[in-house]
């Protein structure tokens, strides 16, 4: 039975734990068994998880309840994307009311009107006891979750941030990155501020850090020399975003390690450039298929580069 329960908690869902479980005896299991699976659905990429975890293996038994609370099922905490009534996370949004997973969540603890979206991310981490090892924060995370996460989670290796967060919040994430010694990937959306400054703590902190994931931004002169410099970077995924074309060969001057670059669709190099080409040879996964030059000072050049002179301005 064990071997199959085993099996189920490698390779199934929640849902399908719990269907085998309602005809055998899982309230006999032994706590360390259960945490072990429960971990163990936990490492698949699923949004469920979180869900199934708060909301229905608690509720089973006291056994499962018990393991449920165990630190080592939340070293992934992968939040659902969150719907708010405001989608300006310029602004603090707390306005939780219209998203079904947390009014499932308030509604099975019996919370008061005043939960927030601020105090759930908090709950989560602290669950976690410093065991977090990724997390993929909700595009409404607030300042003071995100100061949270990073004195709560020491062992973080994987962090992805949402576009919005680090749109309106790039000047937190500089001194987060200090906190976590262990980081080894992170993906962050639409980051046209701060970069070489974020990318520069890596440098400083993180020497075991290897993947960078930077879709959709802005990547000027300093921020490419910053990350030429991180010695252990051996993976680069940065379709769509803006990088001039002499800042792309000084980043590929720098990066000696790379095994794959994926700079689909990029605008600031042509995709057919020669010297980049050869500069990319020694990289056995390397994509620019769709990436062009155009003109800065073109009207469509003011469009791609409008954050960059807003930036450049206060």
């Amino acid at each position: 039975m064990l071997e199959k329960v085993f099996w189920l908690g490698c390779n199934s869902s929640i849902e399908e734990l719990l269907q085998f479980m309602d005809f055998r005896k899982w309230d006999q299991l032994d706590h360390d068994c259960l945490v072990n699976i429960f971990a163990k659905v936990g490492r698949g990429d699923t949004e469920s998880f979180m869900e199934s975890m708060l909301m229905d293996v608690p509720f089973v038994c006291k056994s499962w309840h018990k393991a449920s609370l165990d630190p080592k099922c939340w070293e992934r905490l992968i939040f659902p994307i969150i719907s708010t009534s405001l989608y300006n996370t310029d602004v603090e949004t707390e306005d939780w009311t219209c998203d079904p997973f947390l009014k499932r969540f308030v509604s099975e603890y019996r919370i008061n009107k005043s939960f927030s979206i601020t105090a759930f991310i908090k709950f989560m981490v602290n669950r976690s006891k410093g065991c977090a090892t990724e997390i993929r924060l909700p595009v409404c995370a607030s300042e003071e979750a995100l100061k949270h996460v990073a004195a709560s989670c020491p062992r973080l290796k994987n962090l992805s941030l949402p576009a919005d967060v680090v749109y309106y919040k790039s000047r937190m994430i500089p001194d987060m990155i200090g906190k976590w010694k262990d980081l080894e990937n992170l993906l962050m959306g639409s980051c046209y501020h701060d970069m070489e400054k974020i990318i520069s703590q890596i440098g400083l902190h993180c020497k075991n850090f290897y993947f960078l994931c930077i879709p959709d931004c802005l990547v000027c002169e300093d921020a490419a020399s910053a990350i030429a410099k991180l010695p252990n970077l051996k993976h680069i995924f940065m379709q769509n975003t803006k990088i001039e074309r002499d800042n792309f060969v000084k980043l590929l001057k720098g990066c000696k390690n790379l095994v794959s670059l994926d700079a689909r669709k990029c605008l600031g190099f042509d995709a057919g450039d020669k010297e980049i080409s050869e500069l990319a040879s020694h990289i056995s996964d390397f994509k620019c298929q769709g990436s062009r030059v155009f003109d800065r000072h073109s009207e469509e050049g003011k469009y791609v580069w409008f954050h960059d002179f807003v930036y450049d301005g206060y």
